[in-house]
């Protein structure tokens, strides 16, 4: 293997850290999303040079990453702000349709007042 690739490689915990706080988890979020344990996902962030390649793929899914960009052989799109919003409307979306209805008419709200403050500022 090259130099390169097991330097990128050995910062794969760094890595992995640092999508995961992009994204707005904890380290026990990131395991229940996977269907892991947190102390796998401690273990992997820190004491690991090698990435899961059983877990990989969710790891990927999860973070909203390629799994390319996961192990460093890709850049990262710089998706990470959205990542946690489409987890917000993935739970939003398990939610019964009053619920739901509720957070749809505060999203609305909320846009309405932003956009009324824009046009007046630009005013």
């Amino acid at each position: 293997m090259s130099k390169k690739i097991n330097e990128e490689l050995s910062s794969f915990g760094k890595r992995l850290a640092k999508l995961r706080k992009a994204a707005g988890y904890t380290q026990q979020q990131l395991a229940d999303e996977i269907g892991a344990t947190r102390r796998m996902i401690a273990y992997y962030e820190s004491e690991s040079q090698h990435p899961p390649a059983n877990m990989l793929v969710d790891l990927a899914k999860a973070l909203n990453v390629s799994a390319d960009a996961l192990l460093g052989i890709k850049p990262v799109e710089s998706v990470l702000l959205s990542s946690r919003l489409k987890r917000r409307i993935r739970q939003i979306e398990k939610l019964g349709p009053k619920p739901r209805q509720q957070i749809t008419q505060l999203i609305d709200t909320f846009v309405e007042a932003e956009q009324l403050k824009q046009k007046t500022s630009a005013n």
